[in-house]
Protein backbone atom coordinates (compact mmCIF):
# COMPACT_ATOMS: atom_id res chain seq x y z
CA UNK A 1 0.00 0.00 0.00
CA UNK A 2 1.58 3.25 -1.08
CA UNK A 3 1.35 6.62 0.97
CA UNK A 4 -1.84 7.62 -1.08
CA UNK A 5 -3.64 4.90 -0.50
CA UNK A 6 -3.01 5.12 2.98
CA UNK A 7 -4.18 8.82 3.49
CA UNK A 8 -7.17 7.81 1.07
CA UNK A 9 -7.80 4.89 3.77
CA UNK A 10 -7.70 7.34 6.71
CA UNK A 11 -9.90 9.84 4.90
CA UNK A 12 -12.08 6.76 5.05
CA UNK A 13 -12.00 6.72 8.17
CA UNK A 14 -12.42 10.05 8.94
CA UNK A 15 -9.07 11.32 9.79
CA UNK A 16 -8.87 15.20 9.34
CA UNK A 17 -5.58 15.10 8.84
CA UNK A 18 -5.93 12.98 6.17
CA UNK A 19 -8.63 15.62 5.05
CA UNK A 20 -6.34 18.58 5.28
CA UNK A 21 -3.89 16.53 3.34
CA UNK A 22 -5.92 15.05 0.48
CA UNK A 23 -7.91 18.75 0.32
CA UNK A 24 -4.16 20.70 -0.01
CA UNK A 25 -2.71 18.04 -2.67
CA UNK A 26 -5.94 18.48 -4.53
CA UNK A 27 -8.09 22.07 -4.03
CA UNK A 28 -6.40 24.11 -6.45
CA UNK A 29 -6.90 21.04 -9.67
CA UNK A 30 -10.87 20.82 -8.18
CA UNK A 31 -11.24 24.52 -7.95
CA UNK A 32 -9.49 25.39 -11.70
CA UNK A 33 -11.57 22.61 -13.35
CA UNK A 34 -15.16 23.64 -11.33
CA UNK A 35 -13.93 27.38 -12.52
CA UNK A 36 -13.59 26.02 -15.74
CA UNK A 37 -17.37 25.54 -15.78
CA UNK A 38 -18.99 28.35 -13.65
CA UNK A 39 -16.53 31.14 -14.85
CA UNK A 40 -16.59 32.41 -11.52
CA UNK A 41 -13.56 32.30 -8.88
CA UNK A 42 -15.56 32.97 -5.90
CA UNK A 43 -18.95 30.55 -6.51
CA UNK A 44 -15.52 27.98 -7.83
CA UNK A 45 -13.98 28.26 -4.90
CA UNK A 46 -17.51 27.88 -2.70
CA UNK A 47 -18.02 24.78 -4.68
CA UNK A 48 -14.97 23.19 -4.50
CA UNK A 49 -15.43 23.31 -0.61
CA UNK A 50 -18.69 21.74 -1.13
CA UNK A 51 -16.88 19.15 -3.23
CA UNK A 52 -14.83 17.76 -0.66
CA UNK A 53 -17.66 17.94 2.28
CA UNK A 54 -19.57 15.86 -0.02
CA UNK A 55 -16.70 13.58 -0.44
CA UNK A 56 -16.01 13.38 3.22
CA UNK A 57 -19.23 12.64 4.07
CA UNK A 58 -19.51 9.80 1.21
CA UNK A 59 -16.16 8.80 1.48
CA UNK A 60 -17.28 5.30 1.68
CA UNK A 61 -18.51 5.11 -1.77
CA UNK A 62 -15.33 5.75 -2.67
CA UNK A 63 -13.53 2.24 -4.24
CA UNK A 64 -10.16 2.18 -5.70
CA UNK A 65 -11.07 -0.87 -7.62
CA UNK A 66 -13.53 1.31 -9.80
CA UNK A 67 -10.66 4.11 -10.30
CA UNK A 68 -8.33 6.72 -8.71
CA UNK A 69 -9.47 9.07 -5.78
CA UNK A 70 -8.48 12.12 -7.63
CA UNK A 71 -11.13 11.03 -10.84
CA UNK A 72 -13.68 9.76 -8.17
CA UNK A 73 -13.37 13.59 -6.14
CA UNK A 74 -13.20 15.41 -10.09
CA UNK A 75 -16.44 13.58 -10.85
CA UNK A 76 -18.31 14.99 -8.00
CA UNK A 77 -16.68 18.26 -9.01
CA UNK A 78 -17.71 18.39 -12.51
CA UNK A 79 -21.31 17.12 -11.31
CA UNK A 80 -21.73 19.87 -8.87
CA UNK A 81 -20.31 22.82 -11.17
CA UNK A 82 -22.80 21.35 -13.96
CA UNK A 83 -25.86 21.35 -11.06
CA UNK A 84 -24.60 25.18 -10.27
CA UNK A 85 -25.17 25.98 -14.15
CA UNK A 86 -28.45 24.58 -14.33
CA UNK A 87 -29.77 26.41 -11.63
CA UNK A 88 -32.22 29.29 -11.44
CA UNK A 89 -28.98 30.83 -9.61
CA UNK A 90 -26.84 30.87 -12.61
CA UNK A 91 -29.44 31.47 -15.32
CA UNK A 92 -30.54 34.29 -13.40
CA UNK A 93 -26.37 35.42 -13.73
CA UNK A 94 -27.15 36.17 -17.39
CA UNK A 95 -23.86 34.89 -17.92
CA UNK A 96 -23.67 33.83 -22.03
CA UNK A 97 -21.93 30.89 -22.39
CA UNK A 98 -21.33 29.17 -26.05
CA UNK A 99 -21.02 25.71 -27.32
CA UNK A 100 -17.51 26.03 -27.93
CA UNK A 101 -17.41 26.84 -24.06
CA UNK A 102 -18.99 22.97 -23.18
CA UNK A 103 -16.95 21.73 -25.81
CA UNK A 104 -13.76 22.62 -23.72
CA UNK A 105 -15.60 21.11 -20.58
CA UNK A 106 -15.76 17.95 -22.21
CA UNK A 107 -12.45 18.27 -23.75
CA UNK A 108 -11.18 18.63 -20.14
CA UNK A 109 -12.98 15.78 -18.99
CA UNK A 110 -11.59 13.32 -21.59
CA UNK A 111 -8.80 12.19 -19.28
CA UNK A 112 -11.23 11.18 -16.57
CA UNK A 113 -13.18 9.45 -19.29
CA UNK A 114 -11.70 8.38 -23.00
CA UNK A 115 -15.16 7.75 -24.18
CA UNK A 116 -16.87 11.53 -23.43
CA UNK A 117 -15.56 13.30 -26.77
CA UNK A 118 -15.11 9.95 -28.65
CA UNK A 119 -17.65 11.06 -31.24
CA UNK A 120 -16.07 14.65 -31.78
CA UNK A 121 -18.99 16.71 -30.83
CA UNK A 122 -16.48 19.46 -31.25
CA UNK A 123 -16.68 19.14 -34.85
CA UNK A 124 -20.25 17.96 -35.22
CA UNK A 125 -21.48 20.96 -32.84
CA UNK A 126 -19.64 23.72 -34.94
CA UNK A 127 -20.94 22.30 -38.25
CA UNK A 128 -24.72 22.51 -37.45
CA UNK A 129 -26.61 25.84 -38.15
CA UNK A 130 -27.29 28.65 -35.85
CA UNK A 131 -30.82 27.73 -34.93
CA UNK A 132 -29.83 24.25 -34.00
CA UNK A 133 -26.70 26.05 -32.25
CA UNK A 134 -28.65 27.76 -29.81
CA UNK A 135 -31.25 24.97 -29.48
CA UNK A 136 -28.72 22.54 -28.65
CA UNK A 137 -26.67 25.17 -26.56
CA UNK A 138 -29.49 25.89 -24.22
CA UNK A 139 -31.01 22.20 -24.23
CA UNK A 140 -28.28 19.77 -23.87
CA UNK A 141 -25.27 22.12 -22.63
CA UNK A 142 -26.97 24.51 -20.55
CA UNK A 143 -29.63 22.38 -18.90
CA UNK A 144 -32.67 24.33 -20.34
CA UNK A 145 -36.29 22.42 -20.43
CA UNK A 146 -38.19 23.15 -23.76
CA UNK A 147 -40.26 25.56 -22.40
CA UNK A 148 -37.22 27.62 -21.22
CA UNK A 149 -35.70 27.57 -23.92
CA UNK A 150 -38.33 28.56 -26.30
CA UNK A 151 -38.81 31.75 -22.93
CA UNK A 152 -35.17 32.61 -23.65
CA UNK A 153 -35.08 32.18 -27.25
CA UNK A 154 -38.99 34.43 -27.84
CA UNK A 155 -39.94 31.31 -30.37
CA UNK A 156 -42.72 28.96 -29.68
CA UNK A 157 -42.72 25.82 -27.77
CA UNK A 158 -43.04 23.98 -30.85
CA UNK A 159 -40.56 25.54 -32.94
CA UNK A 160 -38.27 24.25 -30.19
CA UNK A 161 -39.63 20.89 -30.34
CA UNK A 162 -39.43 20.60 -34.02
CA UNK A 163 -35.87 22.42 -34.27
CA UNK A 164 -34.88 19.90 -31.00
CA UNK A 165 -35.91 16.56 -33.63
CA UNK A 166 -34.81 17.76 -36.49
CA UNK A 167 -30.87 19.05 -35.36
CA UNK A 168 -30.86 15.51 -33.41
CA UNK A 169 -31.40 14.09 -36.57
CA UNK A 170 -28.98 16.33 -38.54
CA UNK A 171 -26.20 15.67 -35.59
CA UNK A 172 -26.97 12.10 -36.06
CA UNK A 173 -26.73 11.64 -39.74
CA UNK A 174 -23.32 13.49 -39.23
CA UNK A 175 -22.44 10.75 -36.67
CA UNK A 176 -23.36 7.95 -38.67
CA UNK A 177 -25.75 6.85 -36.13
Amino acid sequence: MDKLDQLILQFQQKDVKAYEKLYNMYCNSISGVVNTIVKNDGVAQEITQDVFIKAWNKSDSYSAKKGRFFTWILNIARNAAIDYTRSKKFKQSKQNLNSDFFVDILETSDNLDNSTDAIGIKEFVKNLGEKCKSVIELLFFKGYTQKEASEELDIPLGTIKTRNRNCIAELRTMVGV
